[in-house]
């Protein structure tokens, strides 16, 4: 997470207010008040370059792939070059790198290529923290290959994992696969993945890693949690819908990907179908330039001996000053609504690894009411479930859901005092 300098990580990223100016989304206005998206969760605004990247691309490169003409090779090109970024994104190698239109569709193909190599009363682990993109496709194994789906708790009281009982599942008999999250979308919850999948490897099984809340926030490295497959969307990181999943080099070649006779049998296009969303890749490495390039410490005198290496190094200052804010916000967040009355705040405290997102309930107010209210303050957040339908259900909110409030890069201080005041009003009745 910290980059190897003697500065600290925010003196060499760019400020608050300078990475605002690269997001026109910002400058939007509703009922008087500028827009504050703590929506982040749920999808982040886009950058300039993002868009420019994208329009670049679709205006003067625009083709099929593998022919043997200008466009196309630029196409061809332009996805490599996109593949590049994102293994130095997650610290994998090009050609563990496989696109598609997003985290769910992606874990939808593994599952149904790793399902044809189980029996009946194999077992997959999967946890109540969890999306249900990393829940539901694995749990449609049960029915059509008669697996054994085995749930690993949370804890209510602190939003966070049962380990003991996540022991308990991969001990025991004919475990194959444990399905986790990094990071829940719900609470901010933070796992300990290393440990994880060390716990999934000595039971003998697989494990397939959801990172899509994770990846905004902290910097992922495959090779030190040493998962097997691991998936994120470039659209909760600045970039368009579009899906990304790594595989180790011999899991993608292992796996019976469903796929056209004339299509690539080679990795990682074997795991891929069909045309790709090409101005939506070249869009999300984008995403990953822009975020390595808020690193105002160029990567020249540091003689790194890749690109790759320079890539990791701009990205570790970044994310490691912007973890920083976030921290710093989301202490602000929650001490402030911590002090309303009528605010029930849940997940994990500041003071724990965590992500800048926090879900709560005002007592006698449908989350949808809040939101709709705070929209009317420029605070733009997400409620209900968020496909973490089981943290909810355990929560005891099925009913009216949870408001979701996520800090971004672009969030300010200003913006999380207005969301406290706004969720001080509706819980005094106020304003309605």
């Amino acid at each position: 997470m910290h980059p190897p300098t003697e500065r600290s990580p925010a003196a060499c990223v760019a400020s608050t207010d300078e990475i605002r100016a690269e997001f026109p989304a910002l400058g939007r206005r509703h009922e008087g008040f500028p827009v504050a998206y703590f929506d982040g969760p749920g999808g982040t605004q886009v950058p300039r370059l993002v868009v420019d990247r994208m329009a670049e691309y679709l205006y003067h490169h625009n083709a099929n792939t593998h022919w043997a003409f200008p466009a196309s090779e630029e196409t061809d090109a332009l996805l490599a070059a996109s593949r590049r970024t994102f293994a130095a994104f997650l610290n994998a190698d090009p050609d563990e790198i496989v696109f598609g239109p997003n985290m769910t569709s992606l874990t939808l193909r593994v599952s149904r290529a790793l399902g044809r190599q189980l029996s009946p009363g194999d077992a997959i682990v999967v946890t109540e923290l969890d999306h249900h993109a990393n829940v539901d496709p694995w749990r449609i194994l049960e029915r059509d290959r008669g697996v054994v789906i085995r749930r690993a708790k949370m804890v209510p009281e602190t939003g966070q994992l049962d380990w003991d009982d996540l022991d308990r599942a991969l001990s025991q008999h004919r475990t194959k696969l444990l399905a986790i999250g990094a990071a829940s979308n719900a609470l901010g919850t933070v796992n300990d993945v290393a440990r994880a999948v060390a716990m999934a490897h000595e039971a003998g099984a697989l494990a397939f890693v959801d990172a899509v809340h994770y990846a905004p926030h902290l910097l992922t490295d495959v090779r030190d949690c040493d998962c097997d497959f691991l998936a994120c969307s470039a659209y909760k990181f600045h970039g368009p819908h579009v899906g990304v999943l790594y595989g180790k080099r011999e899991r993608l070649r292992s796996l019976a990907f469903s796929r056209l006779e004339p299509a690539p049998d080679s990795i990682p296009e074997r795991a891929e179908s069909g045309t790709q969303n090409h101005e939506g890749i070249v869009g999300a490495a984008a995403a990953v330039e822009f975020l390595a390039g808020l690193c105002k410490d160029g990567a020249g005198d540091h003689g790194e001996a890749s690109e790759h290496a320079a890539m990791r190094r701009r990205l570790a200052a970044v994310f490691g000053a912007l973890h920083e804010r976030g921290g710093d916000l989301v202490r602000r967040l929650w001490d402030g609504l911590e002090a309303i009355p009528a605010v029930r705040l849940y997940g994990p405290p500041p003071s724990a690894c965590r992500t800048p997102t926090v879900s709560l309930v005002v007592a006698g107010v449908p989350s949808g009411e809040v939101a709709a209210r705070l929209a009317r303050r420029g605070v733009f957040a997400s409620h209900g479930n968020f496909y973490a339908q089981t943290v909810v259900e355990r929560l005891g909110q099925s009913r009216n859901g949870l408001l979701r409030l996520g800090c971004a890069c672009y969030t300010t201080e200003e913006e999380v005092d207005r969301t406290i005041a706004g969720i001080g009003e509706i819980a005094r009745g106020e304003g309605r």
